[in-house]
C-alpha cells in the first residue's frame, strides 16, 4: 500500500512516499480503507523523534482516520464491512489502509464529509475529554484555551459553545488571528504576544473570581500565569510542554486556593480506557455534529503527496482549524 515512510528524523524532507506492507485486523480491531486523515501537533514532534508511538501501533505517521471499514478482525460485532467511521489510531493514518480498535470507531454523520469527519477524533475528544470530563467544565464556569487557530483550540470553543453555552471563554492568540477567534463567540481574546502575562487581564474581566478550567499546552512559561488566572477549586489541566518541562511553582497558594493541575495524554491510554472516552463522547457531542451544530474547521485539504506543505503550514503556525491530508 502507498504509505508516507520517514528516513530517519528531522524536517519535512525525511517524509518520502513509497510502499509499505498492508497491515491485518486483529482480534477486536478492523482494516479500515483510509479516505482522509489530519495533521495533528503530535505527528510533527514524533517525525523529529521526540514522541514514538505506543508499542504495538503502527510507526507510520497519523492519529486519526475518516474512511471505510475494509475487513473485520476476530470477535469484532456491530460494525459490517462499506461501514463510513472516524477512529483515533496509536499511528498509521499517511497511508491507504490502517488498523483500529473496533471500539474505538464512530460512525460518520450522512451529514458529513470525510475531509471533515477526519479533522474529529484527535482535535475534538482531546477538547472534550480534558474540558469537560476532567476539567469538569460546568454551566456558568469560566474558561480558557490557550493557542487560538489551533485544532484542539477551535475544537474546544466549539464544544463548550454548543454543550454549555453560557461558559464565559477566554482565549489566547496570535495577533493575526485574534479577529478570526473573536468572530467564533469568544467573550475575551488575548495577545499573547502583548500580554505574555495575562493573569491581571483575567482577573480583570472575571471580576477577580478568575477561570475554573484552564486548557494548557504551553507548559513551562504558562505555569506561573495559569495558576494566577485559576480561581479557587478551579483546574488547570496541561496536554503539552512547547514550551519546556520545568517551572516554579507556589505550592502553598496552590493549597490555599484548593486548585488542580492535572497532566493528560490521550495517545497512550489503555484501549479500554479510549473506549470508555469514545463512547462518551459519541453519546454527548456527536449528534452535534449530526445536526450541524458543530462544522469542523478546514484550513486547506491536502494530497497524501503534498505533506510536505501540509506539515510545513502547521510549523508555520499558518492555519486556522483543521489541516486535512486525503488519501482516496
Amino acid at each position: 500500500m502507498k504509505a508516507v515512510l520517514m528516513e530517519g528524523f528531522g524536517g519535512v524532507e525525511v517524509m518520502k512516499i513509497g510502499e509499505a506492507e498492508k497491515p491485518s485486523p486483529k482480534e477486536g480491531m478492523v482494516l479500515l480503507k483510509v479516505h482522509a486523515t489530519s495533521v495533528n501537533r503530535p505527528d510533527l514532534v514524533q517525525r523529529m523523534g521526540n514522541y514514538p508511538p505506543p508499542a504495538g501501533d503502527s510507526e507510520i505517521l497519523g492519529l486519526e482516520v475518516a474512511g471505510v471499514i475494509e475487513e473485520l478482525g476476530a470477535g469484532v460485532s456491530g460494525w459490517k464491512v462499506g461501514d463510513r467511521v472516524m477512529t483515533l489510531v496509536g499511528g498509521g493514518s499517511y497511508a491507504e489502509f490502517a488498523v483500529a480498535y473496533a471500539s474505538h470507531l464512530m460512525p460518520i454523520p450522512e451529514s458529513m464529509t470525510f475531509e471533515e469527519a477526519a479533522c474529529v477524533c484527535e482535535s475534538y475528544i482531546t477538547a472534550f475529554l480534558n474540558i469537560f470530563m476532567i476539567g469538569g467544565l460546568k454551566d456558568n464556569n469560566t474558561a480558557i484555551i490557550h493557542g487560538g487557530g489551533g485544532g484542539v483550540n477551535m475544537a474546544g470553543v466549539q464544544l463548550c459553545k454548543a454543550l454549555v453555552p453560557n461558559t464565559k471563554l477566554i482565549v489566547t492568540a496570535a495577533p493575526d488571528k485574534m479577529e478570526r477567534v473573536k468572530g467564533m463567540g469568544v467573550d475575551l481574546v488575548i495577545n499573547f504576544r502583548e500580554t505574555p502575562d495575562f493573569a491581571e487581564t483575567v482577573k480583570e474581566f472575571t471580576n477577580k473570581k478568575g477561570a475554573d478550567v484552564i486548557l494548557d499546552h504551553v507548559g513551562a512559561k504558562y505555569l506561573a500565569p495559569n495558576m494566577n488566572s485559576l480561581g479557587y477549586a478551579g483546574r488547570l489541566v496541561i496536554i503539552g510542554v512547547m514550551s519546556g518541562i520545568k517551572a516554579e511553582l507556589n505550592l502553598a497558594l496552590m493549597m490555599v486556593k484548593r486548585q488542580q493541575i492535572i497532566g493528560s495524554v490521550l495517545r497512550s491510554r489503555p484501549v479500554k480506557d479510549k473506549a470508555d472516552i469514545v463512547a462518551e463522547f459519541t453519546k454527548t457531542a456527536l449528534p452535534k455534529f449530526a445536526d450541524r451544530t458543530i462544522v469542523p474547521m478546514l484550513e486547506k485539504v491536502f494530497t497524501l503527496d503534498e505533506v510536505a506543505l501540509a506539515h510545513r503550514m502547521m510549523e508555520e503556525d499558518k492555519h486556522f482549524g483543521k489541516i486535512v491530508i486525503k488519501i482516496a
